[in-house]
C-alpha cells in the first residue's frame, strides 16, 4: 500500500496514557487515515515527564472516490468572475474573426484554415492555459506529428477505416513517446485522410492550417492572459 509515514518524537511533553482515536479524513478525491500509535521507552528508567513516546501518522490515498464524483463540479471550484468569462470567450471570438478573414483570401486555392481542431485549440489555450496541453511544446509537438501521421497513414493504406484507425492509435503512441499529449490533435488525421480538398497539401500539411493557426491562437492567447490578470470585474 502506497502511503505516507511521519514519525515524530516528543521527548519532553506529557501524553495520556489511553490511546489517542484514529482520525479520519475523507475527500471526494484522497483519504487520509491517520492512526497514533504511542510506544514508551524506558518506562522505570525515567521520570514520568521525561518519557518517550513515538507517534506514527500514515496516510493514504487509494481509497477511491464514488462514482458520482466525477459528473459533478468540484467542490473546490469557485465559481469564475465575470472577467474569467468574458476574455477567454472574446479570445475565441477574436480567433476565429481572423481565421475566417484569412480563409477569405485562401479561399481560391480550396484550403481553410477555420478546421474543427482549432477551435479544440482555442478552448484549451483560453479556458485552462495553465493546463500541460497548453503548453507550446505540447501544442506544436503534436500538431506537426500527428498531422504528419494522418498523411503518412494515407499514404500507406488510403482512405478508409484501416487508414483512419491506423493513423489515430499512431498520433496517440506518438503523443505519449514524445510526452506532448495535445487532445486536439488526435483530430488531424482523421481530418486529412477524410478531406479530399486537403490531400493536395500533401506533407505540407504538417504544417498548415494547424501548426499555422496554432501561432495565430497562442498570439490571441496572451491578450487574453493579460487581460485576465489585470482586467478583473
Amino acid at each position: 500500500m502506497m502511503g505516507l509515514q511521519i514519525h515524530a518524537r516528543c521527548d519532553q511533553f506529557v501524553l495520556p496514557k489511553t490511546p489517542l482515536p484514529s482520525l479520519y479524513l475523507l475527500s471526494s478525491l484522497t483519504s487520509i487515515i491517520g492512526q497514533c500509535r504511542f510506544n514508551q521507552e524506558n518506562r522505570d528508567l525515567a521520570p514520568r515527564n521525561l518519557r518517550k513516546r513515538e507517534a506514527y501518522v500514515v496516510a493514504s490515498s487509494n481509497v477511491s472516490a464514488p462514482l458520482w464524483d466525477n459528473w459533478v463540479p468540484e467542490n473546490t471550484a469557485k465559481p469564475p468572475s465575470i472577467s474569467d468569462v468574458l476574455w477567454p470567450s472574446a479570445g475565441a471570438f477574436a480567433a476565429m474573426a481572423l481565421l475566417g478573414k484569412i480563409d477569405q483570401i485562401l479561399a481560391p486555392k480550396g484550403i481553410s484554415m477555420t478546421i474543427a481542431p482549432l477551435g479544440a485549440v482555442s478552448a484549451v489555450l483560453f479556458a485552462t492555459p495553465a493546463s500541460p496541453g497548453a503548453r507550446k511544446y505540447n501544442m506544436f509537438m503534436a500538431q506537426i506529428g500527428c498531422a504528419a501521421i494522418g498523411v503518412l497513414s494515407f499514404s500507406i493504406f488510403g482512405p478508409g477505416l484501416l487508414a483512419r484507425s491506423a493513423a489515430l492509435s499512431a498520433a496517440i503512441a506518438f503523443m505519449l513517446f514524445t510526452r506532448s499529449v495535445h487532445p486536439p490533435a488526435a483530430s488531424l488525421p482523421l481530418l486529412f485522410i477524410d478531406g479530399v480538398k486537403l490531400h493536395q497539401l500533401n506533407f505540407w500539411y504538417a504544417f498548415f492550417p494547424g501548426a499555422a493557426g496554432c501561432v495565430i491562437l497562442c498570439l490571441i492567447q496572451e491578450m487574453v492572459c493579460y487581460l485576465k490578470d489585470n482586467l478583473k470585474f
